[in-house]
């Protein structure tokens, strides 16, 4: 990710307490677990009070009747037990969904601030992955894990407090065991951790794999490496599946290791007070309130052990959000809000300048563009021509606020592009990629991405001014139609003119254009044209291009060169 320490997530104390910082919008359901944990606690002791009276009174020759009170209470307490558990969980599920939709939002909202500069140097399939499996799993971490760690931190000191109260001898055995159960706990959980990453990593990896060869089919295919990639996807899910049984196996083991720790402080306690009782050192029902007690001060620190090995995928998924989060926006984004307003110029009556601009990427060592100087005159037709990688998408990005120069300064009229609102300025724009994106919806829909509140008949005559009215008219329903993902449905040159009807509905000032007709064949690439010169009318407009055909429509050809300006030259009298 951008930035080097995006990738890491933040420190498990930090971590923590963002996650409950997110959990501040259901706050009455974090309260509801806190008060339902506390009353799970005060719930114990009466049970074991009630049931130790109650084996002491029988022991004596007590009847049934006589301890009909003590029974129904008991009763009432294991009812009671029962609903706060249920109700602890509940609202602790509807805390992580109320998390988790949050984080789902600024996930989807931060990704589009930074913007397609920025996505372009992620793995789709990990964000996908993150959005969803992984911030799933953070229901293990609300549910289970934060109501045993309240129960961890409170149950044990009641519980030995008690203990103390009844017998003095036996809280000094448990308060020196007791010790011993998070001790072992944080020594297996800092193996665990570093298991849970890698098998989170693996997981990350196998969807973004998986997401690039389903997409590149077309061309495994036709080159006969299908099969080759299926054994990769084979590889990666194997170690996935070995890093998922190594964390498996530590968990496992970890609870074997809780459970003897707390079987042996247990055992030491019974003895201790067995030998006790036999000596006639203490009552019978102070021994049976000591016994009943003394594993449940052991239950919920060996518990908060196996939730944490549960809720390791959630956090680390969520670790992973939070350092998305934590990527720092571009300079112009990060002061949008903080900005004065000004004016939005017009590039169609006021020329854009480009002085000594430079444009740098992480990923790469030369820059993209090396101190570009231009003026682009109002209105004026120019096309950008240059090899592959010289810099012509690069100078499309810097137009779209989509990348920032690194030195120099982009204006339109006198106007500093750093200095205007990103949204504001790209109403100004229209941009017609080379694989224009259609989405999962209706053709008009698909269109009205121009102008959102666009009225039908601007729709259709958008349509019709692209050269898509008639095989719109020839699909099931027309400008009714669904388009499926990516519009695979359509041709080549059925999308681009898709994209062009876009640009005719937005009727923008700066038109862009990424070598429109790519894609697409002699005839189509001439009809595309021909749409392309009445779309430029009254615009000014940048055409990539390497058609020598295309070139000469131009008022003017800049020619680019590892991101240096070769030459501008004059096409047109």
């Amino acid at each position: 990710m951008a930035g080097g320490d995006s990738t890491s997530p933040p420190p498990p104390v930090r971590l923590t307490r963002r996650l409950l910082l997110y959990a501040s919008a259901a706050r009455g359901y974090l309260a509801c677990t806190v008060l339902l944990g506390l009353s799970t606690t005060a719930l114990l002791l009466a049970q074991a009070g009630l049931l130790a009276h109650a084996l002491a009174a029988a022991a004596r020759g007590t009847g049934v009747t006589a301890l009909a009170g003590t029974l129904i209470a008991l009763l009432a307490v294991l009812a009671g037990r029962a609903v706060a558990a249920w109700g602890s969980e509940a609202a602790a599920l509807r805390t992580a969904a109320v998390v988790k939709s949050r984080l789902r939002r600024e996930l989807a909202s931060h990704a589009l601030r930074l913007g397609p500069g920025w996505l372009t140097g992620q793995q789709g399939g990990e964000l996908t992955t993150l959005a969803t499996r992984g911030l799933d799993a953070l229901d293990a971490y609300f549910a289970r894990y934060l109501p045993a760690a309240l129960l961890g931190a409170v149950v044990p000191i009641v519980v030995l407090a008690r203990v103390a109260a009844a017998d003095w001898i036996s809280g000094l055995v448990i308060a020196g065991t007791l010790p011993l159960i998070p001790v072992f706990a944080v020594l297996v959980g800092m193996y665990t951790k570093e298991r849970t990453e890698r098998q989170w990593g693996l997981l990350a990896r196998l969807g973004g794999h998986f997401l690039d060869v389903t997409e590149g089919l077309p061309t495994l295919k036709v080159l006969g490496r299908a099969k080759a990639q299926a054994d990769v996807i084979k590889a990666v899910t194997d170690e996935h599946r070995t890093a998922t049984m190594t964390a498996l196996r530590v968990t496992f083991l970890s609870a074997l290791v809780l459970e003897l720790a707390a079987a042996l402080a247990t055992a030491l306690v019974a003895v201790e007070v067995g030998l006790r009782l036999l000596a006639g050192h203490i009552g019978y029902e102070t021994a049976l309130l000591v016994l009943l007690l003394t594993p449940e001060a052991y239950l919920p620190l060996r518990n908060l052990g196996a939730q944490f090995h549960a809720s390791a995928e959630g956090t680390a998924a969520a670790g992973r959000v939070l350092a998305v989060l934590d990527t720092p926006l571009p300079r112009s984004r990060a002061s949008e809000r903080a900005r004065p307003p000004v004016s939005v110029p017009d590039p169609s009556v006021q020329p854009i300048q480009l002085d000594a601009v430079t444009v740098r990427y992480p990923s790469r060592a030369e820059p993209a563009l090396h101190e570009v100087t231009v003026t682009i005159g109002a209105g004026e037709f120019v096309a950008v021509a240059g090899p592959s990688g010289a810099g012509k998408s690069s100078l499309l990005a810097l137009l779209l606020l989509f990348t920032e120069p690194a030195s120099g300064r982009v204006r339109v009229g006198g106007t500093d592009l750093a200095d205007v609102g990103a949204a504001e300025w790209r109403r100004r724009v229209a941009w017609v990629p080379q694989r224009p994106y259609l989405f999962a919806g209706t053709v008009a829909e698909n269109i009205a991405l121009g102008d959102p509140g666009a009225a039908p008949e601007a729709i259709a005559r958008a349509a019709r001014l692209a050269g898509a009215e008639e095989f719109v008219a020839d699909l099931p329903g027309g400008y009714a139609a669904r388009l499926g993902e990516r519009a695979l449905n359509l041709s080549s040159g059925q999308r681009q003119r898709l994209a062009l009807a876009r640009a005719f509905l937005r009727d923008a000032s700066l038109l862009l254009l990424d070598e429109p007709t790519a894609h697409v064949d002699a005839v189509t690439a001439s009809e595309i044209m021909a749409v392309v010169d009445v779309l430029a009318a009254g615009r000014t407009v940048l055409l990539v291009t390497h058609d020598e055909r295309q070139l000469a429509r131009a008022d003017r050809v800049l020619t680019l060169d590892h991101g240096r300006l070769m030459t501008t030259t004059g096409v047109l009298a």
